[in-house]
């Protein structure tokens, strides 16, 4: 896997490469994956190729399986005693299911449904990931603070209270703060599960556009429940229904405007959901 570091020539270069590379055949693939939990069946024999950069949606209706599906791409299932994936998934090509997951988190971070920021200094929360990863030099942390927190949009806001507990931010700042967080490692793809759905519609604003403009560096897949918001920030769209079977992917326009499954022309017009 490509290296993640804070180089900037570096980071350059490894962008270019997984650009020439697979720009064509999609930064994570699975093939014929199906996940359990203990003997439940939630994800049936999946296939599909996440596009480079840009932002990729799954959608579907509760109980479909989203998130589990978006948690096989950095096996955050591993988690839940009993589950398993079956089949194949692949990241810049190699096989993700052999990969230690502790480098693999690196190159594909993740932001949660609900804001988890540490009990620490925004500082702290931001750079815990690279001091884990090995980086101690002060001012290369402090640099690599303030471009997180510019990416996440969040440096304005934060610049002169660095200081203070993550706890003392809004809702919507925690949640860019744990986005500045998952960059401050520089992964490949960034993960977002319904990254939404506990804020107001001002701070969902802000997420939506922080995650348009992070496309357009890095890979984002987004777990929303919401039909707009994914009409708004997505390139590509995947539908998931009922017993976890993909009913349909594809560029975002397309699918919505004429999608080929009617359950899934069903779902888009409200029929069930």
């Amino acid at each position: 896997m490509v290296t993640g570091t804070h180089d900037t020539k570096r980071e350059t270069t490894a962008r270019e490469w997984i650009r020439r590379n697979f720009d064509t055949q999609g930064v994570i693939q699975t093939e014929g994956l199906s996940f359990y939990y203990g003997k439940e069946r939630v994800l049936q024999d999946v296939s599909l190729s996440i596009p480079l950069d840009g932002v990729t949606a799954i959608m579907g209706p509760s109980g479909c399986g989203k998130s589990t599906l978006l948690r096989t791409f950095n096996r955050m299932y591993e988690l839940y005693r009993g589950a398993r994936a079956e089949g194949k998934i692949t990241f810049l090509g190699q096989d993700l299911l052999k990969a230690d997951p502790v480098s693999l988190r690196k190159h594909i971070g993740m932001v949660f449904q609900r804001p988890n920021p540490f009990p620490k200094s925004i500082f702290e929360n931001v750079i815990y990931g690279p001091k884990v990863h090995g980086i101690r030099k002060k001012s290369e942390l402090q640099d690599i603070a303030e471009e997180s927190l510019q990416r996440a949009a969040l440096w304005d806001e934060v610049k002169d209270r660095l200081k203070e507990s993550a706890f003392s931010l809004s809702g919507g700042q925690q949640q860019r703060l744990c986005i500045a967080r998952a960059l401050a490692v520089h992964p490949e793809v960034l993960l977002m599960d319904e990254p939404c759905s506990a804020l107001d519609p001002k701070a969902t604003d802000k997420i939506e556009q922080t995650t348009r403009e992070l496309a357009e560096e890095l890979t984002v897949v987004i777990v929303t429940h919401n039909l707009q918001q994914a009409a708004r920030v997505s390139d590509h769209v995947a539908v998931l229904l009922a017993g976890g079977e993909l009913a349909e992917f594809g560029p975002t326009r397309t699918v919505f405007d004429s999608p080929s499954d009617d359950r899934v022309c069903d779902y888009l017009c409200g029929r069930f959901g």
